[in-house]
């Protein structure tokens, strides 16, 4: 008998089989099955179990909806019953003889929601037992809220209900919440989007061995300190804050495996992705953990083979090769069948990934004219890289490069398949970085409580790289009491001081005021080093040029150098690298600084090449500070090491070092160089005044800086002195100052407020879509009082930040308006703002668009409203006010005599609402525009609202568009609308 007699015959007791209960729990079973055999699609799931009816409807619809897709279909429902009925209730049943398909009949699935449902049965059971963490998962990476879980957690539900509830509610939210779910699981037994199963070949398997145990070994340590201290990645990586660019919008908290994913895809034909970054945020550390989780097989299992490059390494191949000698002699050297293997990752492209490290420590600069596309045929290394970016050269192979921001040309953004920004630690990433750095506990925790106590360090802190400096010289940092540092000369001299204490014999304790002066000739030799090194953008130094530089093994053993791990397979192993590049430059600073014969025009040249980049001007200049030529083979897109020296030589000439510097070369040389860097800086700034456009009539005169603008405000505050910071601003005539997409954090912030804070007017300061987070609000304090307007959208600010912004905002009587969409806000922040409408009665703006609030935080700032007489705009779209809110606020603000805009577009509103905010436009005499767009409004609150404003025809008349709320709004077409 056919299944589908089978299944009509048998009908009565199929349905009593599954219904006779009273627990859903069978049917929800075979459900799951078919769902994972291909039988039913989502919608068809949908129908069976999206309404609430009652459990024998529920079966009977199943029944029948199987019944109707045929033979096939209703053999595998037969077989779900087999599987899923105890022996017990199988008796007088007829199951047939058809077994369930396996996964490859139905095909791989390619997407994660496709992998719900194929896997489904396998999930429930494995989630069961950790629902809980699962949820955590999917709240800290913004997929569920709390209401969303407390949904899920009802107590009506059983554990496995509870599973497939959340598993529905993982399918409703799509690719970004299944990939979150999927990442989080034990991989095994568990399908892989889009992977295809290789009969991989068995020199295949041998050299993907090979590479993986290569690839482990170079990552399972940090190296650092000088190689005094190695440590396992495992042991102190902590993770940095990650963003997709341009980050427009709200985005989910992105992890590692998001590097190489889905997420946040610009164009979908290029192969490559950009880790960007400032220098020191990590992103070598962050590509080191990307590898060693991919070797052992945790991380991006779809790909078979990764290579990985160093750019460093490549600047130093000067052999044409072809991209089999690329990969091969730089990565791992296969045993055998090297030809094989090639063909194998021509063949499968989509199954390798290639990384290149310090894109913007490569020698020559991106350019696309040249073309190559043979994998066999031999070409300079740069035209290899550059091919193989802009996938000329192996298309179809995944690639990820790490570079600072400004060193990628729009030549080479044209080619990016998105681009991740690493913007640093967290303030809770700082502490977690500094505990597993020490293992007593006590100093530990001094340390994080004198970084947390000094705004400036912690406002630096957020830099992997100071951060690992400060934990390094932890005896230093607390033993300099009031001293503690506050730029990054300071930090820089810092480790200095550190790196030379551990010459010092043991019965001398500490070094003395002449330190440096006592290994003077120590510093001029790796200065000399080091600025060799920027000129020709030469990062790795061969035995023979540092005897060239007089450099000796004591030099090498203080830890400033370190053995050059990437060329230890060259012949001559002897090469050396910096600590980091950052270091690297100070060096060269200290040489600029120091050197008594250099030439006077050294420093102007400097500053001048980062104000106005002229064409064809590179680091030539410099080499008047040393008296032997060097090769000309030099790069000319070393403006961020030169930007980093100019701030590094600003510091050092600035008057708080003059005494520690004095000591080791002339005072009347350190004082006219310190005049030239002032001239320079001043010079700078009028440059840019200068460019201010004259305003529109009617507009504020406003500036957008650019980023030379924000380097020389880090300059100035690098000098410490506040007399040059108030030169340097008493020409700034302008109410409006622009700084949006300018990778504005807290060091950034710190020293802006130290510059602006000195301004003779007040000014709107907008600092729209950058990284200032709650680090860089509090840095921004100082220069408050004289911003009658702060700008701070999309910048990952919390409740704690405005906490902060409105315990200094109430004294500061300029400040009058604030800008806070996209950020991390709850009602928490309301409390905060309520105080802040109590306490100033000047305060006119308030925008809070897109964040977290719900219908409590209204009421929290309704308190607020009822007593403010200023306010003139509430912006609060795009949160989750409701029908609750809605009434709070309007009731709160109906005796307003100044509000003039009051947005609640999409916030859930209803006609519940609609009628509170009715009785406003009644009572308003100064609301002209309501914005209501992408509501719940119908028929009934459109009618109260029209009815209000025919009684008062003078208030408001905009009120959104008519067809974005779920209404009938015919009526609206006769008002004016917006």
């Amino acid at each position: 008998m056919c299944a589908q007699q089978l299944v009509l015959r048998q009908r009565m007791e199929l349905l009593r089989a599954l219904s006779c209960g009273a627990t859903a729990e069978p049917l929800d079973c075979v459900l799951d099955l078919l769902l994972s055999w291909g039988v039913l699609v989502w919608e068809d799931y949908q129908s069976v179990r999206g309404l609430a009816k009652p459990l024998c409807s529920n079966t009977r619809d199943l029944l029948d909806l199987v019944y109707s897709k045929g033979e096939q279909a209703c053999s595998l429902l037969l077989a779900a019953f087999n599987q899923v009925l105890p022996e017990s209730q199988k008796a007088g049943l007829c199951f047939g003889k058809c077994r369930p398909v396996g996964l490859n009949a139905k095909g791989t699935p390619t997407t994660a929601c496709q992998v719900l449902l194929s896997d489904r049965p396998i999930l429930v059971r494995k989630l069961r037992d950790r629902l809980d963490d699962t949820l955590d998962a999917l709240l800290e990476a913004g997929c569920f809220t709390s209401k969303d879980c407390d949904e899920v957690l009802l107590p009506v539900y059983t554990p496995s209900q509870k599973v497939r509830r959340l598993l529905d509610q993982v399918m409703f939210r799509g690719e970004g919440a299944a990939n979150v779910l999927l990442r989080y699981l034990p991989q095994e037994d568990i399908t892989t989007p889009g992977k295809e199963e290789k009969q991989l070949s068995a020199e295949c398997l041998l050299y993907q061995k090979k590479l993986r145990s290569s690839v482990l070994a170079q990552a399972h340590f940090l190296s650092t300190y000088g190689g005094t201290g190695r440590f396992s990645l495992d042991d102190i990586y902590t993770e940095s804050l990650l963003e997709l660019l341009p980050a427009d919008r709200a985005t989910t908290a992105l992890g590692l495996e998001d590097v190489v994913g889905l997420v946040g895809t610009l164009n979908e034909e290029a192969d490559t992705v950009l880790v960007s970054g400032e220098a020191g945020t990590g992103k070598s550390t962050l590509l080191q953990r990307l590898h060693l989780l991919w070797a052992r097989g945790v991380l991006l299992t779809e790909i078979l083979l990764l290579f990985p490059f160093s750019c460093r390494k490549l600047s130093a191949e000067k052999r044409a090769l072809s991209l089999k000698e690329l990969l091969f002699l730089h990565c791992c050297w296969p045993d055998r069948g090297q030809d094989e293997l090639f063909q194998f990752i021509l063949d499968h492209p989509h199954l390798v990934l290639f990384t290149f490290d310090g894109l913007d420590e490569f020698r020559k600069s991106f350019t696309d004219e040249e073309r190559h596309c043979c994998p066999t045929q031999q070409a300079p290394v740069p035209v290899l890289l550059f091919n193989l970016l802009q996938g000329t050269l192996m298309k179809g192979v995944r690639k990820v490069v790490t570079s600072r921001p400004h060193a990628v040309s729009p030549a080479l953004k044209r080619y990016l398949r998105k681009e991740v920004f690493v913007k640093g630690f967290s303030p809770e990433g700082i502490a977690c970085f500094v505990r597993k750095h020490h293992s007593d506990p006590t100093i530990a925790n001094r340390v994080v409580e004198s970084v947390q106590a000094n705004t400036a360090l912690l406002g630096l802190c957020h830099i992997p790289v100071f951060c690992w400096i400060v934990s390094k010289c932890y005896k230093e940092l607390l033993g300099c009491g009031e001293g503690s540092p506050q730029t990054i000369t300071d930090v820089y001299l810092m480790v200095l001081q550190h790196f030379f204490q551990r010459r010092v014999p043991q019965e001398h304790q500490v070094l003395g005021k002449g330190w440096l002066q006592e290994h003077l000739e120590t510093v001029v030799r790796l200065g000399r080093l080091a600025l060799e090194g920027v000129e020709t953008s030469c990062y790795v130094f061969p035995a023979a040029q540092m005897q060239n530089c007089g450099i000796t093994e004591q030099d090498i053993k203080l830890g400033f150098l370190i053995h050059c791990k990437d060329l230890s397979d060259s012949t001559d192993c002897s090469r050396y690298e910096f600590l980091h590049i950052t270091l690297q430059c100070f060096f060269a600073a200290i040489h600029i600084v120091l050197n008594k014969h250099g030439n006077r025009s050294v420093i102007p040249k400097l500053f001048e090449s980062q104000c106005r980049p002229l064409p064809g001007l590179n680091c030539m200049f410099l080499r008047q500070c040393i008296n032997h030529s060097v090769e000309d083979d030099t790069n000319t897109e070393e403006t961020p090491n030169l930007q980093i020296m100019a701030k590094f030589v600003s510091g050092l000439l600035s008057q708080r070092h003059r005494n520690l510097l004095s000591r080791s070369c002339p005072a009347v040389t350190l004082e006219w160089r310190a005049k030239q860097v002032l001239k320079c800086l001043s010079t700078g700034m009028q440059r840019h005044f200068k460019t201010i456009p004259r305003p529109v009539e009617g507009e504020k005169k406003s500036m957008h800086a650019m980023p030379s603008f924000v380097w020389l405000i880090k300059c100035i505050y690098e000098m410490q002195e506040s007399q040059i910071a108030k030169e340097a601003v008493a020409k700034l005539e302008v109410e409006h100052l622009k700084l949006t997409y300018c990778n504005i954090g807290p060091v950034e912030c710190t020293a802006l407020a130290y510059v602006l804070q000195h301004l003779q007017s007040p000014i709107g300061l907008q600092l729209d879509c950058n990284t200032v987070g709650d680090v860089g609000v509090e840095q921004l304090l100082p220069c408050l009082h004289v911003c009658h307007s702060l700008y701070l959208r999309n910048n990952n600010i919390s409740d704690e930040g405005i906490r902060k912004l409105v315990e200094k905002g109430i004294h500061c009587e300029n400040f009058k308006k604030v800008a806070l969409f996209n950020n991390k806000l709850t009602d928490e922040c309301t409390k905060h703002f309520a105080w802040l409408l109590k306490s100033k009665q000047n305060f006119l703006s308030i925008r809070l668009g897109n964040n977290n609030i719900t219908s409590q935080g209204a009421t929290h700032l309704a308190e607020g409203l009822g007593y403010s007489q200023s306010l003139q705009y509430l912006g609060l779209w795009g949160n989750k006010i409701g029908d609750k809110g809605a009434e709070t606020l309007a009731e709160a603000l109906k005796d307003s005599t100044t509000l003039i805009w009051f947005s609640l577009v999409d916030n859930g509103v209803g006609n519940s609402g609609a009628r509170a905010l009715a009785k406003l436009v009644r009572r308003s005499t100064t609301l002209t525009e309501l914005w209501l767009n992408q509501n719940c409004i119908s028929r009934d609150g459109v009618e109260h609202l029209i009815q209000a404003l025919e009684v008062n025809s003078m208030a408001c008349k905009c009120l959104g568009t008519p067809g974005e709320n779920i209404c009938y709004c015919e009526q609206l077409s006769n008002l004016k609308i917006k």
